[in-house]
């Protein structure tokens, strides 16, 4: 009786080890089909609508992500409810020239994202996987150089603890600086080593071999001029951040920070880069984002879930340009 009274118990726990191992590969397979499908949604974010492209309207025309949709969108006064929202899906998108750069946000933690390299097709050429959450993307006027910059921790330039990671693409070579800390650093005439250096917001001359940004050390911030060929960067000076060079080269907009508290730190402002003098905009308010110049004298920026422009000599007041968009692009 006992004999048999085991057998049965050995049988039961069969079934259970067999019972145990199905819910183990089961729960496997679909964690695998949970990330096979969240790449493939990844995927699906870089795909525009057909016959979307960079040049499918007038030239100059404004494109912004379209908040609602999360795409890449066009503005057009003729089309339904004013834009044409068909391009990729991006978290933050820049173009100019033949190229366009999308950072898309993947889900899961630690953040996760990727950058989508974009033909004047909006055909994805190149993606790459870099661990963050994407802050400011920057296509030069040529399409040649790209730049992005990612929270490597904390989620906000208003906060005191942050870190950065700014990477740099040349397109030509296909070279990439995945973390512009590497660029040895002229702060006040002397070489400069710190562990708390980051970098964010580059715009790129002309040249397509120059740039600017902003640098964080020892709690401030400076305007930086870079230099690609001789790998190199100084300090210019204090209190600039984001800053956006003029199509002339002889401007930059910037945020400026004009009060310490958490609310509204920033103002717009220009400076000119011969006189060394700057002045603020129109907009008053707290802007916390890189300006985009859509033409020689005006500048386009998103504030409260809208895309404004305001006049970049300081004259007249902000115009709203596009409710629930950000991410302004004038693709050349």
């Amino acid at each position: 009786m006992h004999a048999v009274t085991d057998v049965r118990l050995s049988r039961h726990a069969r079934v259970w080890i067999l019972v145990l191992a199905l819910v183990l590969l089961g729960g496997g397979a679909t964690a695998y089909t949970l990330r096979a499908a969240s790449g493939r949604q990844a995927g699906a974010a870089g795909t525009p609508v057909a016959g979307f492209t960079l040049d499918g309207g007038r030239p100059g025309a404004l494109h912004v992500r379209d908040t609602a949709t999360g795409r890449v969108a066009r503005l057009d006064p003729s089309a339904s409810g004013g834009r044409v929202a068909g391009g990729p899906a991006c978290d933050r998108f820049h173009a100019a020239g033949p190229t366009a750069l999308c950072l898309v946000r993947r889900p899961g933690v630690p953040a996760r994202s990727y950058v989508l390299v974009l033909d004047d097709r909006l055909r994805e050429t190149r993606r790459i996987a870099l661990p963050g959450i994407p802050s400011r993307a920057r296509v030069s006027a040529s399409g040649r150089m790209l730049a992005w910059t990612m929270f490597a921790t904390g989620d906000s330039y208003a906060r005191s603890s942050f870190s950065t990671r700014t990477s740099i693409l040349d397109l030509r070579t296909g070279y990439l600086v995945k973390n512009i800390e590497q660029i040895p650093l002229t702060l006040g005439g002397r070489r400069y080593h710190a562990p708390d250096v980051n970098y964010w917001g580059v715009s790129f001359a002309a040249d397509d071999n120059r740039f600017y940004a902003t640098v964080s050390t020892g709690g401030r911030t400076h305007l930086v001029e870079g230099d690609m060929a001789n790998w190199s960067a100084r300090t210019l000076r204090e209190n600039v951040e984001c800053p956006s060079l003029s199509p002339d080269g002889t401007r930059l907009a910037f945020k400026k920070r004009v009060s310490e508290g958490p609310r509204e730190p920033w103002r717009l402002y220009v400076y000119d880069l011969r006189s060394g003098r700057e002045h603020p905009v129109a907009e008053r308010r707290g802007i916390d984002d890189q300006a985009l110049w859509t033409d020689p004298g005006t500048l386009a920026y998103g504030y409260g879930g809208a895309v404004w422009s305001v006049p970049a000599d300081g004259t007249g007041e902000p115009r709203r340009l596009a409710n629930g968009a950000s991410s302004p692009a004038v693709p050349r």
